[in-house]
C-alpha cells in the first residue's frame, strides 16, 4: 500500500489593498455583480468576475428559480457567457464573491463541486491555469494558483471514450 498527500497552498491578504491593481478591479466586479443576483429564495447574492487573455472582464451572478435546482450559480453563468461571447479566448483569472444580508461573509465564498467542475474544464481546454480570487463582504481574501488545485483528481475527457 501507498500513501499520497495532495496539497495546494493559498496566499492569503489581510485586506484587499495588498492585492495587485488587477485583482482588486477584477473583485470589485464581482462584487457589483453581486449585488445584481437574482436570489429571492436563498437571499445568498453571489458575483463572479472572469479575466479573460484579451484583456476584457465578464460578470456574471447566480440566478435562483423556484423550481429548484433549475437556478445557476454566478461561476458558471460567469464561465458560460465568456465562453459564448468569447469563444476560444482563455479565462487567466476568476474573482468570486457573496453577500449574505442575514449574516454578513467574513470569511471567503468557495466555489460548489459543480462549478469547480464546469471551470476544470476550461482550465483544461486552454492548458493554462486559472487563477482564482476568493473573498467575503469582509475578512480575508484567499489566493489560489489553479482550479486543479481547488479539484484535485477532476473528472476530464481523457476519461471518455473517443
Amino acid at each position: 500500500m501507498e500513501q499520497r498527500e495532495i496539497k495546494f497552498n493559498v496566499t492569503v491578504f489581510k485586506k484587499e489593498s495588498e492585492l495587485l491593481k488587477e485583482d482588486q478591479e477584477l473583485v470589485a466586479a464581482a462584487r457589483e455583480a453581486a449585488t445584481r443576483a437574482y436570489a429571492k429564495y436563498s437571499h445568498f447574492q453571489v458575483g463572479a468576475a472572469i479575466l479573460l487573455a484579451n484583456g476584457k472582464i465578464i460578470t456574471g451572478n447566480n440566478q435562483e428559480n423556484s423550481a429548484y435546482p433549475s437556478g445557476l450559480c454566478a461561476e458558471r453563468t460567469t464561465a458560460f457567457y465568456a465562453s459564448a461571447t468569447f469563444p476560444g479566448v482563455p479565462f487567466k483569472k476568476i474573482a468570486i464573491t457573496a453577500i449574505n444580508p442575514v449574516h454578513p461573509l467574513d470569511y471567503p465564498a468557495t466555489p460548489c463541486g459543480a462549478c469547480r467542475q464546469v471551470l476544470s474544464e476550461y482550465e483544461h481546454k486552454y492548458g493554462k491555469p486559472i487563477e482564482v480570487i476568493l473573498s467575503g463582504q469582509k475578512g480575508e481574501i484567499w489566493k489560489i494558483d489553479s482550479i486543479e488545485s481547488l479539484l484535485p483528481l477532476s473528472f476530464g475527457a481523457e476519461a471518455l471514450p473517443e
